[in-house]
């Protein structure tokens, strides 16, 4: 069983690998027009490479393009002579599927949760409710990694990772929220939906996780099913699903009483010894 649901699992994502289609361009005349590149379907990604004579206008017409097509996704690579451009997922497809990913997010506040919690108790930590950052940043440099239950764990700046040993399962906790374990990032929200076997198949396939996961929380927070929240940080800000269980998130002060010695910021954040 184990090793069926890994197949499973690969030959699914494969699925959302891209097809490429390459163009050699050697006379900017030849340059495909705006219509063809619109409607390319979003499993092909199209790659120009330009011909040492025209290379100096690729940057201007990455320029052109970004400006004229939206919800696309145009990069300019620094070495090569090339330019890559792929189909994001549309606000037709996220509104379609707004359910779902609400759904998700869901999941994601929940598992985030229990993972904290079952943290805490298998590494018999006191657990701050009220910051429980703390708990994770005075594990870095000695216990950073390890294993609990079926889950290997990784804290790593603002977040603990867990990947799940059997399943593959992967999710990004966040830990500076106070008690609130659902902050949506665009990249982890995604890795967590494509590697969770009981999604699969996707409604809707995502092939830029960070990209396509951005334009998901935009669409989503546009129609008021996601919301802005702050963090123990006053200028740090987070996303949440809206429909929830709201918890109130303090601010970090460095005059509290659990500070001792006086609370450094830096050192707290292990940027500093």
């Amino acid at each position: 069983m184990k090793f069926y649901l890994n197949l499973k699992l690969v030959t699914y994502l494969e699925l959302l690998e891209r097809t490429t289609e390459i163009i050699k361009l050697q006379s900017i005349d030849k340059f495909p027009p705006f219509t063809y590149i619109k409607n390319i379907p979003r499993n092909k990604k199209l790659k120009i490479l330009f011909d040492k004579s025209i290379q100096h206008l690729r940057e201007d017409i990455v320029i052109d393009l970004r400006n004229n097509l939206s919800n696309f996704q145009i990069t300019i690579h620094t070495i090569e002579p090339e330019i890559n451009i792929v189909k994001l997922i549309s606000d037709e497809e996220i509104i379609t599927n707004q359910l779902f990913f609400e759904s998700c997010a869901k999941d994601y506040r929940k598992l985030g949760e229990e993972l904290v919690f079952m943290f805490a108790q298998k590494k018999k930590i006191k657990f701050n409710h009220k910051f429980p950052s703390i708990m994770f940043n005075q594990l870095k440099g000695k216990e950073q990694k390890g294993k609990i239950g079926d889950w290997k764990y990784f804290i790593h700046g603002f977040h603990c990772h867990f990947g799940n040993i059997k399943t593959k399962q992967k999710i990004e906790v966040p830990f500076m929220f106070g008690m609130e374990f659902g902050d949506l990032d665009p990249y982890f929200f995604m890795q967590f939906i494509k590697s969770s076997t009981n999604y699969h198949p996707l409604p809707v396939n995502i092939y830029e996780d960070y990209a396509d996961g951005a334009r998901i929380i935009e669409v989503m927070l546009n129609l008021g099913l996601f919301e802005k929240i702050t963090s123990n940080f006053k200028e740090h800000t987070g996303v949440v699903v809206t429909d929830r269980d709201k918890v109130e998130i303090a601010l970090f002060n460095d005059n509290e009483e659990y500070y001792h010695p006086k609370f450094n910021l830096l050192k707290f954040l292990g940027l500093k010894k």
